[in-house]
């Protein structure tokens, strides 16, 4: 059993409050929203990666954590996987958290070997945390708990997604007359009521997308102990006021990401000054950001 101050969450709430940032970046790598001077004497994989460094760089000292999809670095293969494990080296060593976007779930010997790729010690594609998927029951979620009470790492389950058919299955009612997402989310609770770290809060956290406020003060109650990965913020339509119930009292307890709205900044007509820039821009971008959830996640009287 690890020390408590092992534990990966309390390495993300020092991150949180020594830059006051709530934020995490995701680094959704798209064709389109990559400079295309970087693809003029390399790959793509090549071009993503030496994007991302850039935008590393730029938030660094800004931004507690990113979160790389890794859907966008398997499109391209090997070279693309490659891409991927070296973005989260680099961001690693730029002190940065690092959340992988993998969303696995599935039965118990699979999980186990997705375990050992991305969180286990010695995994090709370690991460601070990875992101599962519940919805096929506890096996699918024990490697994952396994490997990161092993090491100090941690997971974030998928509770009530962003997405706007999320409730075709995750609302559906189930025999305790509760939403399936509000289940979700108590077992959410139960398998990290004993792996809370030295801030009272456990390394089984849980997502829930920003573009369901109500649901996410709900799931706040149910679940005060799990840290709350918040995506669907800016581009996807949800605004910092939207947040406020996603955070306990004392302003922590969630964590927001905002993907293309910070590293494709450097298209959008807010910063056209920085477009030839774009590392600038996703930094100006980046800040805008952590001021404007400061205004949500305060601690509340």
């Amino acid at each position: 059993m690890l020390t408590m101050a092992s534990y990966a969450i309390d390495r993300l709430i020092e991150k949180i409050r020594g830059t006051g940032n709530p934020s995490v970046i995701g680094l959704d790598p798209r064709t389109e929203h990559i400079p295309p001077a970087l693809f003029k004497y390399q790959g793509e994989a090549e071009a993503i990666l030496e994007f991302n460094r850039a935008i590393i760089d730029a938030v660094a000292d800004i931004a507690p954590a990113v979160k790389p999809q890794i859907a966008m670095y398997e499109r391209l293969g090997a070279a693309g996987l490659a891409a991927y494990a070296r973005t989260i080296e680099y961001a690693r060593a730029a002190g940065l958290i690092v959340v992988g976007d993998i969303k696995r779930g599935d039965v118990a010997a699979t999980a186990a070997a997705y375990a050992a790729a991305h969180i286990a010690d010695g995994a090709p594609f370690a991460a601070d945390f990875v992101t599962v998927n519940p919805y096929m029951g506890f096996d699918a979620v024990s490697p994952f708990l396994a490997a990161a009470e092993s090491n100090g790492r941690g997971v974030f389950a998928l509770v009530k997604t962003s997405n706007p058919r999320s409730g075709d299955i995750q609302d559906i009612t189930t025999a305790t007359g509760e939403p399936l997402y509000e289940r979700v989310g108590r077992l959410v609770s139960e398998w990290g009521a004993d792996r809370l770290g030295e801030f009272g809060y456990s390394s089984v956290g849980a997502v829930v997308g920003a573009t369901y406020p109500e649901q996410g003060k709900a799931l706040r109650g149910i679940m005060p102990r799990a840290f709350i990965l918040v995506p669907g913020y800016g581009a996807q339509g949800a605004a910092a006021a939207d947040l406020r119930g996603f955070f306990n009292a004392d302003g922590m307890g969630a964590i927001v990401n905002s993907s293309r709205g910070i590293t494709a900044a450097w298209l959008s007509p807010k910063y056209r000054e920085l477009r030839d820039d774009f590392a600038a821009a996703a930094r100006r971008a980046a800040m805008d950001m952590r001021d404007d959830l400061r205004a949500v996640c305060g601690p509340r009287s």
